[in-house]
């Protein structure tokens, strides 16, 4: 359901002042989720250590809350630090190129994968999900946290390659679905062939069932946070 007007144009505010790593430690998926719950008044303004003390400041100073010291349950406030891959123990597996909200690592199946340092937003979304611990998070800014550690430049572009990435999940979830709908008519013509059916229908009932089950699966896709 879409927020009520004042809502939305408070946090687009909001989701403006973010540092857009999308880093997820504020307990939401993204930068915008939070800038919307925060709209809304289901969350604090003090749970985005990338943006610190100064990035509550900014945040207060917009929702008109007080200023609140950063949550430490989603982390503590330090320096930006750069995703590096060992290139020497990299199996190529793709997994830390699909959990990378910004696509700054590249990289195919099987070969070895790199990052883009200066694309990189230091999320750290990629650790957990390689298989043989080749992923290392140094400090790129040290003495400098926070915006210190960051730029509105930096945050508007990885703000736009967030939603470019978002975009192309998308693009390829109905490239997706239309290859497996494709491939299920393939299936009910080959049947159909094979068995002699010719009533419309029954052919119509298994069409039906195919339509149900690829809605079912769409369904669950997009029920998924």
């Amino acid at each position: 359901m879409t927020p009520p007007a004042p809502i939305a144009l408070l946090a687009e505010r909001l989701n403006a002042a973010l540092p857009q790593t999308q880093c997820t430690r504020c307990g939401y998926p993204d930068c915008s989720s939070y800038a919307q719950a925060m709209a809304a008044g289901d969350a604090p303004i003090n749970r985005c250590p990338p943006g610190g003390a100064e990035g509550i400041q900014r945040l207060a100073a917009i929702s008109g809350h007080p200023v609140l010291p950063l949550d430490p349950a989603c982390g503590a406030e330090g320096p930006r630090a750069l995703a590096v891959i060992d290139e020497a123990w990299c199996i190529g597996c793709t997994l830390c190129i699909k959990a990378c909200p910004v696509d700054c690592i590249v990289g195919a199946p099987k070969l070895m994968h790199t990052v883009i340092d200066a694309l990189c937003t230091g999320c750290e979304l990629c650790v957990p999900v390689c298989p043989v611990d080749c992923i290392s998070m140094p400090s790129i800014t040290p003495g400098l946290a926070g915006w210190q550690a960051w730029s509105q430049p930096q945050a508007d572009e990885a703000r736009e390659r967030y939603a470019f990435h978002q975009l192309r999940l998308q693009r390829d979830q109905h490239e997706n679905d239309e290859r497996l709908a494709a491939k299920a008519q393939a299936k009910l013509a080959d049947m159909a062939s094979h068995s002699q059916i010719t009533d419309p229908e029954t052919l119509a009932a298994k069409r039906a069932v195919i339509e149900a089950a690829l809605q079912r699966a769409r369904a669950l896709r997009a029920a998924k946070p």
